[in-house]
């Protein structure tokens, strides 16, 4: 049996994820950039520069999209219309070159449930120092492509 088929058969046990304590914890500071219908250029953060519309939020390990989604509408009135989709992205230091790159780690969408909904920081293996890039897609608009899933791209 070749070594890629064993593998494919071990599966990976997800850490049970402890339970933080919010009145004892520091939280963390999460730099969060949003952008309408689609996600900034990765190349916005680059040497040393990030996009001008920073949201900050001190926040825990265990905060949910859903959690980060309820705070990005208290500042965004637009984003409050039900149907409006959030997709998240970290945007994290490049291990070998002094670039960054952005990963997604889901889909929030405002009056429905999602399956992203209950996925924490901790799960997205978000790291402190991490940025996190919204897509704040607005709802009944006309998306050229679609994302795996049939989530908006």
């Amino acid at each position: 049996m070749a070594s890629g088929a064993i593998e494919s058969i071990i599966e990976e046990k997800p850490e049970p994820e402890k339970p933080v304590d919010r009145e004892k914890t520091c939280p963390l500071l999460l730099r969060v950039f949003c952008n309408n219908g689609r996600h900034h250029n990765v190349m916005d953060y680059c040497r040393g520069n990030v996009p001008a519309n920073e949201l900050q939020i001190y926040t825990w390990m265990d905060a949910t999209l859903r959690e980060i989604t309820s705070l990005v509408k208290e500042v965004n009135p637009e984003a409050r219309r039900k149907g409006t989709y959030f997709d998240f992205s970290l945007v994290f230091p490049e291990a070998r070159s002094p670039g960054y790159r952005m990963r997604e780690i889901g889909t929030t969408c405002s009056g429905q449930k999602g399956a992203d909904d209950s996925k924490t920081l901790a799960q997205a293996r978000f790291s402190i120092g991490d940025y996190m890039d919204i897509s704040i897609i607005p709802p009944n608009r006309m998306l050229p492509m679609m994302r795996r899933g049939g989530r908006p791209y």
